[in-house]
């Protein structure tokens, strides 16, 4: 049996290996009212990473609702769950050198405070801020209008509480800055410590 090449298989797996034992892994936790820019931010942000090579996984709420937690509703229980599911999640990928963004409402600050226990001292909380009456006039999906009218209950921002962050890592007060701003926000943070070595821009 031949080995031809075998020797520079190797060397690419030690090169991969360096390169992720150089990231560290971490969770950014975009909260916010619907139509805070959460998602928005998240996904610009995945783009930046992406070119420059950083490791990386984008867990939007809207998508994990369809597939981890389907069948999860909206009361302060189900919703629990659904945080507590996704810091699973996020903890899981973060000690393995993987940056996580995840972008949820989250709206309760104890269970937010239980997921930062949990991964300790690479959770990174992002509160996305904007006022209510600004998101309101977003509304992309119409939910706003629908839970004024009465056909939502328990919305959030409405008729259900949103307990924004005491002390978050970083604010993005989307109201005020432009997308960019926002973005190079986060990633002076993760830059600044210590989350990124390869330039990204």
């Amino acid at each position: 049996m031949c080995f031809c090449g075998s020797s520079s298989l190797f060397t690419n797996l030690e090169k991969e290996t360096e390169t992720v034992a150089q990231q560290r892994g971490g969770a950014l936790w975009f909260t916010g009212l619907s139509g805070s820019g959460k998602s928005t931010i998240a996904r610009s942000l995945a783009q930046k990473l992406r070119g420059g090579g950083a490791r990386f996984e984008l867990l939007d709420g809207d998508v994990v609702r369809q597939n981890l937690t389907k069948g999860l509703g909206f009361s302060k229980e189900d919703r629990d769950e659904n945080i507590r599911r996704i810091g699973f999640v996020a903890h899981l990928l973060a000690r393995n050198g993987v940056l996580v963004l995840v972008s949820a409402i989250s709206p309760y600050r104890e269970t937010r405070e239980a997921v930062r226990d949990r991964i300790g001292a690479n959770f990174i909380e992002v509160y996305v801020n904007a006022p209510l009456e600004v998101c309101e006039q977003r509304d992309v999906k119409g939910l706003y209008k629908r839970a004024r009218a009465g056909q939502i209950k328990g919305f959030t921002g409405i008729d259900d509480p949103y307990e924004p962050p005491l002390e978050s890592e970083i604010e993005c007060r989307t109201d005020l800055e432009s997308l960019d701003e926002s973005v190079a926000k986060v990633l002076g943070y993760l830059r600044g410590n210590g989350y990124l070595h390869a330039p990204v821009s």
